[in-house]
């Protein structure tokens, strides 16, 4: 199954990536890819994608990750709406407490006197 995602390139906390097209099964960090359909800086805030290869792969049956999507949405690239990316929290269930039966209070014996 083919998928478009990012590979990200640059320097240690300069993060920059290009936008390519390859198979789900290969690993982002090889750096093999069918083709290379954009580019994003995001500290610069610099894009360039090209919008006629990315429908071409759409039309084929290729795949957009959810952060890829949501850029190709907002370049209006792609009719749609913003997938929540970020992960929720997990709800905590409540387990019921079990109740104890209370233990009656012990009385205490005094001695008798003799």
């Amino acid at each position: 199954m083919l998928v478009i995602r990012f590979f990200r390139t640059g320097k240690k906390n300069q993060p920059s990536f290009k936008i390519v097209v390859t198979d789900k099964r290969e690993s982002s960090t090889t750096g093999r890819s069918i083709e290379e359909v954009g580019f994003w800086n995001p500290s610069t805030k610099e894009k360039v994608l090209r919008q006629e290869r990315i429908k071409y792969w759409l039309s084929v049956g290729a795949k957009p990750s959810p952060t890829v999507f949501n850029l190709l949405v907002s370049e209006k690239i792609v009719e749609g709406k913003k997938i929540d990316v970020h992960k929720k929290p997990k709800e905590k269930k409540e387990k019921p407490k079990e109740e104890k039966p209370k233990e009656e209070p012990k009385k205490e014996e005094t001695p008798k006197p003799e």
